[in-house]
């Protein structure tokens, strides 16, 4: 059997691939200790399977965990104590970022400047220079540096960062200041920039060496008491982490670079949704939705590929941290739910981004929660069953939710409490949707040539609305879409990303050069995959992040092969630029030079064969079918309910209905017909009739 646990900010989600069959499971996150979480889901399928959580454990080869540890901890604040080495005369690379406030209010005054990552208080300047050629203009002043770990020493540091100038060119001095400070502070996590994020632009790469840094004891905290409470429950098998890159690895390596695990948990949807297309044979572009308790994230497939960014934020764009890492390109916005509404000042209405999250929770789940959210707008539509809820494994109280949502949303709008739920509901989607539209419209993609895969546990609630709102005409339900991260964890190969900074002109191409940094990545690749147990088996892919000479920002160029080999390798190169350039902009520039400056290979192998399992639907109610009165349309009505697992592949149904699972509810509206493939995913037209 094969685990995958997705811990997210309300529910902790775990799947079991066990052969032919996927099961699902369902337990509230423990913000104070995730580690209790993930236990906890473990324990909720013991109990459910008639097994000791010993004799699940025991029977699991692989287990592989997708958190937001790291996310929320750099959030919330609560990273290591951390000091921040620079060369002299730079002191102020995190506290200038890169300017502007682009995607901001560009005039509002009121905005304060964010605060740096780590405090001039702790930023210290190290005597030494490189220049760009990585000439020694100024040789490490070592007396000097001794100086400074005296004063790192009496600051009581927990964590060190260093970036110099130009160390991606030449790393002498890096390298030597690492090993003073190793030598100085044998118990202090080091991070040193042209390990971490061997790239060009300082504030990226000392904003990611810093991050590092301060989540190494955090991190490295976390995965050691993760593993050690799952070796003492009786699993003896591999412990493997998902990066923001969409890939695996070792739980042990990820602590010893922790900034790659940020955004771990929703880099895995898109993995899932890509598997899914193909399986499901709906074409090549999808959107990806995965509706959480704390946050709606969205993502792109076209043609296969999951697309990249380099704008990966913690926190609020341009006022939060960036890691200046390629990881899968994700928008979040703080919408879910968990996500409380109520009435501002100026007497309208808002949903989110606060989220009532595990801990109280919404107002139904009668823990201490007094503000409404959007799960408590549906028990009170009657979209959500409250003696259903989870399997019917918690029981949802409606008289708390009507009375959270008459006291904070229906009285101060002067509205009945179901138009006041309607209105919670249809803001969300307006939220939800607007966050799609930045990564379709915003990015020239038509959402109407698209499908959307409903993914999360609260996906079902809004999904074909807001598909009905973007005119997308398909929306694909997975049989797992409720843990859809979880389901991606399954999918995702282990993998390793490495780079390289060279600078190499089209006027000037020195294939030697180029051999040489390609040839230095192909290296690193092959011991990866030396450690695999089928090293041939292992895929190698190559490419650089390049630019016209004239432009600030690169982009990335994938290569025909890593050895430039063939007689037209380099013309090949530059004819690929020119037409990607065309397919981005819209534009070309034959005339002008192109730089090529990150050179990039990832080397990755599959730990599975096969597609996925398909889930086993289980509960009460499948097989049953009955009718439950639901507010759509403007109106109560009897709203027949089907349990998800009682449908005939194939067989046409024709909304308004309910659609139910152990784990989540799908509302499907007038005017929309649905049926359940032979994979296990139910498949909803939106406003015409489906053909089979």
């Amino acid at each position: 059997m094969r685990f995958a646990v997705d811990t997210g900010g309300t529910f902790t989600d775990l799947v079991i691939e066990d052969g032919n069959t996927l099961r699902l499971f369902k337990a509230p996150t423990t913000p104070d200790n995730p580690v209790d979480g993930v236990l906890g889901v473990l324990d909720v399928a013991a109990r459910e399977l008639e097994l000791t959580t010993t004799r699940l454990l025991a029977s699991c080869e692989l287990f592989v965990h997708g958190t937001t540890t790291a996310t929320n901890a750099v959030i919330t604040g609560l990273t290591a104590r951390t000091a921040f080495l620079t060369t002299k005369g730079h002191p102020d690379i995190l506290m200038l970022r890169e300017g502007g406030r682009i995607g901001l209010p560009l005039f509002d005054h009121g905005i304060a400047y964010p605060e740096p990552f780590v405090p001039r208080a702790l930023t210290y300047e190290v005597p030494e220079r490189i220049d760009v050629t990585g000439f020694v203009v100024q040789p490490l002043d070592e007396g000097g540096l001794v100086d400074v770990m005296d004063r790192l020493e009496a600051a009581e540091v927990e964590a060190i960062a260093v970036c110099l100038l130009w160390s991606i060119v030449n790393p002498i001095h890096e390298q030597r200041v690492g090993a003073m400070l190793q030598e100085r502070f044998p118990d202090l996590p080091v991070s040193l920039s042209h390990r971490v994020n061997p790239s060009l632009r300082e504030y990226r790469r000392a904003s990611a060496t810093a991050l590092d840094a301060a989540l190494k004891p955090v991190m490295t905290s976390y995965l050691e008491q993760l593993e050690e409470r799952l070796r003492g429950a009786g699993y003896e098998g591999r412990l493997l982490v998902v990066t923001s890159q969409g890939m695996m690895k070792e739980a042990a390596e990820l602590a010893a670079s922790p900034v790659h695990v940020v955004k771990s948990g929703p880099a895995m949807a898109p993995v899932a949704a890509n598997h899914l297309i193909e399986r499901a044979g709906l074409g090549h572009r999808a959107i990806v939705a995965d509706t959480g308790g704390t946050t709606y994230d969205v993502a792109l497939v076209r043609d296969g590929e999951i697309p990249e960014t380099r704008e990966t934020w913690i926190g609020q764009p341009y006022l939060g941290h960036m890691t200046g890492f390629p990881s899968v390109d994700i928008s979040s916005v703080g919408a879910g739910g968990g996500s409380i509404a109520g009435v501002d000042d100026a007497g309208l209405l808002y949903v989110g981004p606060q989220s009532a999250g595990a801990v109280p929770g919404p107002a139904c789940y009668g823990a201490g929660g007094r503000l409404p959210t959007v799960t408590d707008a549906s028990v009170v539509l009657g979209h959500i069953d409250p003696a259903y809820f989870l399997g019917g494994r918690m029981a949802l109280d409606p008289d708390l939710a009507r009375e959270a949502l008459v006291r904070e949303v229906a009285e101060p709008m002067g509205l009945d409490v179901e138009e006041a739920a309607a209105a919670v509901l249809a803001l969300t989607t307006e939220t939800m949707a607007g966050a799609i539209e930045d990564i379709t419209v915003n990015q020239g993609v038509d959402p109407r040539e698209t499908v959307l895969i409903g993914g999360g546990g609260a996906a079902g609630l809004n999904a074909v609305a807001i598909a009905r709102r973007l005119s997308c005409s398909t929306v694909l339900f997975p049989g797992a879409g409720a843990a859809i991260s979880a389901v991606g964890g399954l999918l995702c190969p282990l993998s390793d990303d490495v780079a390289e900074f060279q600078l190499i002109r089209s006027d000037a191409f020195d294939i030697g050069r180029a051999r040489a940094v390609l040839n230095s990545l192909k290296k690193r690749c092959d011991a990866f995959a030396q450690r695999l147990a089928h090293p041939q088996a292992a895929r190698v892919s190559y490419s650089v992040e390049a630019r016209y000479a004239q432009q600030i920002w690169e982009i990335k160029l994938p290569l025909r092969d890593g050895t430039f080999d063939c007689e037209d390798g380099i013309g090949a190169l530059i004819e690929d630029f020119h037409r990607l350039h065309r397919d981005i902009f819209a534009f070309d520039d034959r005339g002008a030079e192109i730089e090529f400056v990150n050179w990039r290979a990832r080397v990755s192998a599959d730990l599975r064969s096969g597609p996925l399992a398909m889930l086993e639907q289980g509960g009460d109610r499948i097989g049953s079918v009955n009718t439950r009165q639901g507010f759509l349309g403007g109106r109560w009505q009897s709203v027949p309910v089907l349990g998800f697992g009682s449908l005939e592949p194939g067989a046409m149904f024709t909304g308004p209905a309910f659609v139910e699972t152990d784990v989540t509810t799908l509302v499907v509206d007038d005017d929309a017909t649905f049926r359940r493939d032979e994979s296990g995913n139910l498949i909803v037209t939106v406003g015409g009739e489906m053909t089979s």
